[in-house]
């Protein structure tokens, strides 16, 4: 699964490395981003814009907002045959910019040990997401995403069996798309990144607490090492 991320790059690197159609106002670090929490997500619009979005993927029918705390994170290998997220993987895909996400670690004495997962060149990546508007009456409109998951690859699958679905640079076209793709040009991208583009080390409980968002939280805190 994926439960908390990072995104604390400047501005000029996120219009460099996702060829945004416009620079980004300044952006506060983000060092511990949490469900429900505004989050920037790049749609596939015409422009290659980030735009504010709630994590936890409200859908168009929904009665209430609440809905979206359940739908932080959705399965790969189930898109295609649950909703709402067929309708979205069809015409609703989003880019979810990041530079880490942190993953929790059990021992043997159902310890929990967070970790922080990032790429070994410190490059940002971006998480496949889906997204989509809810329209309540009366009140204004919501915008809100998830994140994709799939099958942990080896690093990761020392801390979890499930990670976040990140793409490849040569991805971002398709996935941003406007037209609707089907789900079997979509899915072969949907798998676990090479281990070997991440780093992953021990960091500071602070990360439990979803209001700590400060740099300690991605401080190695040991010298404890996955891969």
């Amino acid at each position: 699964m994926c439960g908390r991320f990072t995104l604390t790059g400047k501005p000029h690197r996120l219009r460099e490395h996702f060829a945004l159609a416009a620079p980004p106002d300044e952006l506060a670090p983000r060092y511990n981003i949490a469900p429900t929490q505004p989050v920037l997500v790049i749609p596939n619009r015409t422009h290659r814009v980030l735009r504010p979005a709630r994590w936890g993927l409200v859908p168009q029918w929904a009665r209430d907002v609440s809905i979206g705390n359940k739908m932080i994170n959705a399965r790969a290998e189930t898109l295609a045959s649950r909703a709402p997220f067929n309708a979205a993987l069809e015409r609703r895909r989003c880019l979810i910019p990041a530079d880490g996400f942190y993953e929790w670690k059990h021992d043997r004495k159902r310890q929990r040990t967070p970790f922080y997962v990032r790429r070994r060149d410190g490059e940002p990546f971006a998480f496949a997401g889906l997204w989509d508007v809810w329209r309540p009456r009366g009140r204004e409109p919501v915008a809100s995403c998830t994140i994709i998951t799939t099958e942990a690859n080896e690093l990761v699958a020392e801390l979890h069996d499930r990670m976040p679905v990140i793409l490849p640079p040569e991805a971002y076209d398709l996935w941003l798309a406007p037209a609707p793709l089907h789900a079997d040009v979509l899915q072969p991208w949907l798998v676990p990144c090479p281990s070997e583009w991440l780093d992953a080390y021990p960091v500071s409980t602070l990360v439990n607490t979803a209001d700590r968002d400060e740099p300690a939280c991605i401080a190695r805190v040991d010298s404890g090492r996955v891969g």
